[in-house]
């Protein structure tokens, strides 16, 4: 097995006998069917050979009525055996897929966000649903008709020698020169499945990205280098499915040469058997029907092979899907559990972390914070300081590589990650929504909250007035990501949904530098509710935010360089009195 199979080849096949395992009796039924099917035709052989020695010969038309009920008795088994073969396979494959997609669905979800930042979302997408599609066509269709050809094929060959061996062995020659082409041309057709697949791929991605920003594609007049790419990358993907189908077509070819150019011959040394007496009519009439179930089997069998190697190759794009191990998990031993209700104190402990694109650089170097309960904690630095990334590594999307973080005194490595994150409210400064009503995304983080506490959460926030001028209110679906809705419209929907959650640590992402004055002044007000009793983290360039934090740390280069008031500050630190010259220069002259 191993000279035949790749070890990626025999994992995929072990993932979908996983998979089609729990449907182990219906697959029973199915092939069960299928030998009935196949036994069946194989049978209508004999129902020839009947027809040609007893009922023609004869000039009988009693046995000529006889043949024809036995045809007819045969024609009507089969139609009964493939309506349950078709229905049986048919559901097993969708079945199938259903389950594969959600159990990928399930692990990619789960899986740490350092994984997106080395694999395109879309490349997953599309295998996710054209791979596990294509898996559905073969399991559901040419699987069958590959077992059903082979069942036919070997039940063929034992009928011909029993049927005449002098012409059989005619037959049997020619299969090792079939064959031949079936392994040489397989193995070559499976590679270049997997390239159309990743090609595939390749192409639905790079749709997704480009019609994901199209405002950006338009607004730059990029759309003719994004179709002279497109187009190349639709090139690729074309030479590469021509090249596979070219050497499916040799394949079908020499197989029908092969295989009919035996049975022309097998017809010729046949034909001077009757015209000798060696053999009946019905005889040879019986083996011809025998050949030429063998050869038409071969050929669907060689045309299959093709799709089961492009499958092949699907499935073990999936199976590395599922194969990835999530980085962050629960710990195996020891595993701690906090309050329902913690007090929001934190403590970092000489935290170092690289992102793992950029293993050299590291965008958290050395820091040290302890950070009490109810404390509101603002964080400031140049662009690239460190600053978000010290949000993902609270959250444990991502672990240092060195030093620690406590929450509530526990080290969260020791925490199950879900147990971690329901006590943080995260509000980024590009909050996400998601296609949906108004009152689903509110419900995001806490889908058992009541309307009562919905709209409680929305007025807290600001939101409800322009809610409620929407034209369904609450029940107003959004658009992707949100779309029609105005910046500070999303972000009081996100403030809104961190407080239905009412986690005791929030983190605020910048949650309004990117806003209008009018939605700025409205977010303010709502931002001292959602931070009262509450530990808050804050990331902000706003001076009047800054300025109501208890404490402020200046950051760069990933180093913690120094902590104090914002008076303090701008007496003793030269980085934070020029951020606070250039970026809250007209704040602080109207606060003056």
């Amino acid at each position: 097995m191993p000279s035949i199979l790749s070890s990626r080849q025999r994992t995929a096949l072990r993932m979908a006998a996983r998979f089609v395992a729990p449907y182990r009796w219906r697959v029973m039924g199915a092939l069960l069917a299928l030998m009935f099917t196949a036994a069946i035709t194989l049978s209508m052989g004999q129902g020839i050979r009947l027809l040609v020695d007893q009922g023609l010969a004869t000039q009988s038309q009693q046995a000529l009525n006889q043949s024809i009920g036995l045809f007819f008795a045969l024609v009507l088994a089969l139609a009964v055996g493939t309506f349950t073969r078709f229905y049986l396979v048919s559901w097993i494959g969708e079945r199938f897929v259903a389950d594969i997609r959600k159990r990928v669905f399930n692990h990619l979800i789960e899986l740490h966000p350092g994984f997106y930042e080395s694999n395109r979302a879309s490349e997953i997408q599309s295998r996710l649903t054209a791979d596990t599609t294509l898996l559905q066509t073969v399991i559901g269709s040419s699987l069958s008709m590959a077992l059903r050809n082979i069942i036919m094929m070997l039940g063929g060959i034992v009928l011909l020698f029993v049927t005449n061996p002098k012409l059989s062995a005619i037959v049997i020659v020619a299969l090792p020169l079939v064959v031949a082409p079936i392994l040489i041309f397989g193995r070559r057709v499976r590679a270049l499945s997997r390239q159309t697949q990743d090609r595939v791929a390749d192409v639905g991605s790079y749709v997704g990205e480009t019609l994901g920003q199209i405002k950006t594609v338009q607004a730059y007049n990029h759309q003719a280098q994004d179709k002279t790419r497109f187009g190349q990358t639709v090139e690729a993907a074309f030479d590469t499915a021509r090249k596979r189908i070219k050497q499916r077509a040799w394949l079908i070819t020499v197989v029908i040469v092969l295989v009919l150019g035996a049975v022309g011959v097998m017809l010729w040394v046949g034909g001077m058997d009757v015209i000798a007496g060696k053999i009946s009519g019905g005889d040879l009439a019986a083996f011809v029907f025998y050949s030429l179930i063998v050869g038409m089997a071969f050929g669907a069998v060689s045309e299959v092979i093709g799709e089961l190697q492009s499958a092949a190759g699907a499935a073990e794009r999936i199976a590395e899907l599922l194969q990835t191990d999530n980085a962050i998990t629960a710990p195996s031993d020891d595993l701690q559990r906090l309050p329902a209700r913690i007090s929001g104190e934190l403590a970092l402990e000489e935290l170092r972390f690289a992102y793992p694109s950029r293993p050299e650089h590291f965008a958290v170097d050395g820091i040290s914070l302890q950070v009490r309960a109810g404390e509101t904690l603002a964080l400031v630095g140049p662009s690239g300081a460190g600053k978000s990334t010290l949000f993902d590594l609270l959250l444990r999307f991502f672990d240092p590589q060195e030093g620690r973080i406590l929450v509530e005194g526990v080290a969260i490595d020791r925490l199950d990650p879900a147990d971690l994150r329901r006590c943080f409210a995260l509000v980024s400064q590009n909050p996400a929504l998601f296609y949906g009503s108004v009152e689903d995304n509110l419900r995001y983080g806490k889908p058992e909250a009541s309307q009562a506490e919905v709209e409680a959460a929305a007025r807290a926030a600001h939101a409800h007035e322009f809610i409620q001028r929407l034209p369904q209110g609450y029940q107003t679906h959004l658009g992707d990501a949100g779309l029609g809705l105005s910046g500070g419209q999303r972000q009081r929907l996100a403030i809104a949904r961190a407080l239905l959650v009412d986690a005791p640590i929030l983190l605020l992402d910048e949650a309004t530098s990117a806003l209008d004055a009018e939605s700025e002044h409205l977010i303010q007000q709502a931002l001292p509710t959602l931070m009262q009793g509450r530990t808050t983290l804050v990331i902000a360039h706003r001076l009047a935010t800054v300025k109501s934090a208890d404490r402020i740390a200046v950051i760069e280069h990933g180093k913690l360089v120094a902590i104090g008031s914002h008076s303090e500050l701008v007496a003793s630190n030269p980085l934070y009195a020029r951020l606070a010259e250039l970026q809250f220069n007209s704040d602080s002259n109207d606060a003056d």
